[in-house]
């Protein structure tokens, strides 16, 4: 078996020509435990983000490399969408796009996620919830690099003074909604062995 390949959150992402930028989030069929897409941000923060298909990564020592050049990345799906919200005062408005006395409303930009129906989205940092309470944030995951299954969640496990990496394996997840979700206690979670 091919050794396992992983997908950090914050990891450094570059094309054939040149980097690109870094990836944010993780997006997940749950119905078959596969990463389908990696959102990688650009360096340049005036860039959209770009839904990357799995099937264009690889997973290198030096972070993410992509099977694509710069110009093919930009063409990419856009990660996120921008909603404009009009608002008279600053807050949100409901319905309309003038306020007191027909004086056009400011526009405020709403950023939102970019996700393909009935897949989740995992971002940097989302928590993990033992049976017992939440046990620390997701890190990453490992995938098999065939068909890209998820085989293990990267788990940043324990408080500033006590903080270890550690790899759950897909099995002992129940659930992916408002983070992920154990079939273990904390203390089934503390026992396993850290991260390589």
């Amino acid at each position: 078996m091919a050794e396992e390949t992983e997908f950090a959150m914050g990891a450094k992402a570059s094309c054939a020509d040149g980097p690109v930028g870094k990836v944010t989030r993780v997006i997940i069929d749950p119905a078959t435990e596969t990463v389908t897409y990696l959102v990688i941000e650009p360096g340049l923060r005036l860039a959209a983000s770009r839904l990357v298909p799995v099937d264009l990564v690889e997973s290198t020592a030096d972070g993410i490399k992509l099977r694509c050049t710069v110009e093919e990345f930009g063409g990419l799906e856009a990660a996120e969408e921008t909603e404009l919200v009009y608002s008279p005062t600053g807050g949100l408005v409901s319905g309309g796009m003038y306020g007191p006395l027909g004086v056009p409303a400011p526009v405020q930009p709403i950023l939102e996620d970019t996700v393909p129906r009935g897949e989740a989205n995992i971002n940097r940092g989302e928590p993990v919830h033992a049976l017992d309470g939440e046990i620390g944030r997701v890190e990453g995951f490992r995938v098999d690099p065939g068909d890209h299954r998820v085989t293990h969640v990267l788990l940043q496990e324990g408080h500033l003074w006590g903080r270890k990496d550690v790899v759950i394996p897909v099995s002992a997840v129940t659930k992916v909604e408002n983070g992920i979700w154990l079939n273990l206690t904390k203390k089934q979670v503390e026992d396993l062995p850290p991260a390589d």
